[in-house]
């Protein structure tokens, strides 16, 4: 499914969506946090067969417990750096990885600027360690309000030069794009890239308030898409893509049957998309699970599969010094 002559990618990967359970009990022991017993065998039978959640909000609900045991700094390194090694694992030769401080910290009060410098630093060393280029991508909760996403902002902006984007991600139908202008604006005179959570839960005016108001030139998800021919039109002409999770999008029934998930659509009206695995340590995939998705499921053909992995290269959010560089890799 996936062809090793060309590169492969994952743009959309939460670095605190994907900690592994052996840490969270570790974590748990080292800091004395009890675990709900019922909560961390769900996360278990999750990681044994792909559970299909009621909706969005559900499945962010099941990120609570790895984040739950991050109560130090330490601990933000350590499963930063773990992300980059699982990564290398997965026979990716360039990620992004994004997280949301606000997130990862509230379990424990932590400063968000000490998650920030940690989450950077764990990535520096595990890129070093294990051969892998990683970019970070920052995300603003939105489910926890204007105010607490400025305060997010400010802690991402203190280290800008090792960001790369800006990402809007929690509640989409509850805090839509048009209350997070001003964030965005900021974020775009820092000289970062934009890429929002948009089309998952809502339809496609979220899309468009993405592309319009916020600045995206890649939408996380996207599939409300779909039922709008004259925006797939202009995605198409202006070089806006789509991060696909075909996986996560069932599992938060923003789509009810992957073998008509719209990506193929997208193809076909002319959208460049990407796959990508979402939250791996919560849906219990690796990028190689979506490529076999895509081919036998969804039916996706070998150039067409190859095609996105080259979009991977294309769509990243990456120095051209770095682009050069992988693509040296594959001649």
């Amino acid at each position: 499914m996936i062809n090793p002559d060309y590169p492969l990618t994952d743009l959309h990967r939460h670095l605190d969506g994907n900690i592994r359970i052996s840490t969270i009990w570790q974590l748990a022991e080292e800091f004395s946090i009890p675990l709900e017993q019922k909560n961390l065998q769900e996360l278990v039978d999750a990681t044994q067969i792909k559970v299909k959640t009621t909706d969005l909000l559900a499945f962010l609900q099941k990120m609570e417990l790895g984040v739950s045991v991050l109560a130090s700094e330490q601990a933000c390194y350590r499963v930063a750096y773990e992300n980059v090694e699982d990564a290398k694992r997965a026979g990716l030769v360039y990620t992004e990885l994004r997280f949301s401080p606000v997130f990862m910290a509230k379990a424990h009060n932590l400063p968000l600027e000490q998650v920030v410098d940690a989450v950077i630093a764990g990535c520096k060393a595990g890129s070093r360690t294990f051969g892998i280029e990683v970019n970070l991508i920052g995300i603003l909760s939105r489910s926890f309000g204007e105010q607490s996403c400025f305060q997010e902002l400010h802690a991402l902006l203190r280290a800008k030069n090792d960001i790369v984007a800006l990402d809007l991600a929690g509640d989409e139908k509850g805090f839509p794009a048009i209350r997070f202008e001003e964030h965005f604006k900021l974020a775009r005179d820092a000289g970062w890239s934009i890429t929002v959570h948009a089309g998952e839960a809502d339809g496609p005016e979220s899309i468009h308030q993405a592309i319009h108001l916020l600045g995206a030139t890649r939408i996380g998800h996207g599939v409300a898409a779909r039922d709008d021919l004259q925006l797939m039109d202009f995605m198409a002409n202006n070089d806006i893509s789509i991060e696909c999770c075909l996986t996560s999008n069932f599992q938060t029934g923003a789509c009810t049957d992957i073998a008509q998930h719209p990506i193929k659509t997208f193809i076909e009206n002319g959208i460049v998309v990407t796959l990508n695995t979402d939250d791996p340590g919560v849906s219990a995939i690796e990028i190689a699970d979506e490529y076999k998705l895509a081919r036998e499921v969804v039916g996706l053909s070998s150039s067409q599969l190859e095609q996105i992995q080259m979009n991977g290269i294309d769509v990243a959010f990456m120095t051209p010094s770095i682009k050069a560089k992988l693509l040296d890799l594959y001649p």
